[in-house]
This record gives C-alpha cells, sequence and structure tokens, in this order.
C-alpha cells in the first residue's frame, strides 16, 4: 500500500493551482490516494470558470506547447477519485458559496483536512 498524498493550496495563483493538479494527478496514476486543501482564495480553482485566478495561462495556449491545461487536469483528479476540499473560510475571503463550486469538491475547515492527514506529510504549494 502507497503513502496517500496530502496537498495544500493557500493563495490565488494559478500557476501553484496547476502544478498541483500535476502533482496531484501523478500521483492517482500510482495508485495514491489523494487530497486536496484549498484555502483562502486558492478556492478560485473550484469553480467551473478558474479565471479569478492570478496570472492564468490559457488552455489552448497550453495544449500548444504540449502541456495538459487546467481543465483536463481538474477533471482527471476528480475523476480519478481525489478528495477534494474547499475551505470554509476561503470561500468567504472570495466571495464564494458551497453553489459556486464544482460538483464532488466538500467544504470543510482546516482541522477537518489536518485530522483526515493525521501524520502523513502535507505538501504546501
Amino acid at each position: 500500500m502507497t503513502q496517500p498524498m496530502f496537498l495544500t493550496l493557500a493563495d490565488d495563483s494559478w500557476q501553484r493551482a496547476h502544478y498541483a493538479l500535476v502533482v496531484a494527478a501523478g500521483g492517482l496514476s500510482l495508485g495514491r490516494d489523494v487530497t486536496i486543501f484549498a484555502g483562502g482564495r486558492s478556492v478560485l480553482a473550484l469553480t467551473p470558470d478558474w479565471k479569478g485566478l492570478a496570472g492564468v495561462i490559457s488552455d489552448s495556449e497550453l495544449e500548444t506547447r504540449g502541456i495538459a491545461g487546467f481543465g483536463e487536469l481538474r477533471e482527471a483528479v476528480l475523476d480519478l477519485g481525489a478528495t477534494v476540499m474547499a475551505c470554509e473560510a476561503g470561500l468567504r475571503m472570495a466571495g464564494l458559496s458551497e453553489k459556486d463550486l464544482l460538483d464532488g469538491v466538500t467544504v470543510r475547515g482546516i482541522v477537518s483536512f489536518l485530522e483526515l492527514a493525521g501524520d502523513n506529510p502535507v505538501l504546501a504549494l
């Protein structure tokens, strides 16, 4: 059995969110359980339109460079069974509510995430 992977995001950086999805997809493809916790304004990455993130590069531009787009990665991570959580306080910070999130994303607090992580390492991106 492989060690589960716990990732956390805290700001509105598109690049960090994209890379977190790359790391998550990689872990999932290796059979690892992956949990992502989006805090602060990083919750914007979990809405249908992630354009509120800072420094967005369009999926079409990425695809012309042979890089997986944000939407493709995010869909793969959800489809492969990652646990994806949005922070309650982060939603308020971003002016969002639970109804603004993608299907499959749950709203939790940091304590719930840390309880789930237990003694496992947490990778902050």
